[in-house]
């Protein structure tokens, strides 16, 4: 399903709109440009769930982890991997063992080492803005996505062709 992100604001209400269906286990794939809006995606999704501490891209520490009730976001950023064996040197296999939601920026760069995803969001520069695509690829990924409402697209503020 294909959602137009108008600005970062639209980007911050897509994962508003995730934020109802994280439930343990589920890992997200994030793919997208640099400059795309996967983090800021994450921060929409954890600012929703109650987190108020800093939500920053984990480029440089890996993994930023994120408790809300009870419940832990596994933050990923494998950007700077040069090969896929780098994820298993550093020890990350351990996050993914069912227990809490994992969100994973540059994916392929850790394959293939890990999981498969219930969930995977693309985000794509266009034009100004943005355009998100998210498909659920298991079970899981799809009762995720029975009750996800889109956010909704803010009507453009160009006069309407003649």
């Amino acid at each position: 399903m294909n959602i137009i992100l108008a600005d970062e604001t639209a980007t911050l209400a897509l994962g508003a709109a995730l934020a109802p269906c994280m439930s343990s286990g589920l890992v997200v794939y994030l793919d997208g440009d640099l400059g795309a809006g996967k983090t800021t995606m994450v921060r929409g999704l954890l600012r929703t769930l109650g987190d108020t501490s800093p939500v920053k891209s984990p480029t440089y520490t890996l993994v930023e982890i994120h408790a809300i009730s009870g419940l832990n976001f596994y933050h990923f950023d494998f950007y700077r991997f040069n090969n896929p064996e780098e994820y298993l040197d550093a020890g990350l296999d351990e996050y993914f063992d069912g227990k809490g939601v994992c969100l994973v920026e540059w994916p392929a760069r850790a394959e293939p080492y890990l999981p498969a995803p219930d969930l995977v969001i693309r985000l794509a520069v266009d034009g100004v803005g943005r355009v998100g695509d998210v498909q659920a690829r298991s079970p899981r990924g799809e009762r995720c996505l029975t009750n996800f409402v889109p956010p909704a697209v803010r009507p453009s503020s160009s006069p309407p062709p003649a």
